[in-house]
């Protein structure tokens, strides 16, 4: 079995940059696509970015692209998301989602597409 954890999470100024990390364990994420997604309180789970991992491919968010990088880790079994320029929008619990194998696109885009998740991390950006 698969498990997710996250971690990196915290509080930041707005302008400023937080890593977060997404370490599996249990099987290693080679042929998984691995995703980041965020939750506001009183919002929807939205996607952030992903990477698949065996082609290295990445997608990402219109509101994040140029600001934020997904990358992995092979020896470490890890996945990274690299956040910059912050902005006090971004604040949410960001969770990282794993699936095994993806058809017609590198990396999927909707939650309900993944089957294992993290326990999720805060991110707070204040103004």
């Amino acid at each position: 079995q698969l498990r997710l954890v996250e971690s990196g999470g915290g509080l930041v100024q707005a302008g400023g940059s937080l890593g977060l990390s997404c370490a599996a364990s249990g099987r290693t994420l080679s042929s998984y696509s691995v995703a980041w997604f965020r939750q506001a309180p009183g919002k929807e789970r939205e996607f952030v970015g992903g990477i698949n991992w065996n082609s290295g491919e990445t997608d990402y968010a219109d509101f994040v692209k140029g600001r934020f990088t997904v990358s992995r880790d092979n020896a470490q079994n890890t996945v990274y998301l690299e956040m910059n320029s912050l902005k006090p929008e971004d604040t949410a619990v960001y969770y990282c989602a794993a699936v095994l194998r993806t058809f017609g696109r590198p990396v999927y885009v909707d939650a309900v597409d993944y089957d294992y998740w993290g326990q999720g991390t805060q991110v707070t950006v204040s103004a």
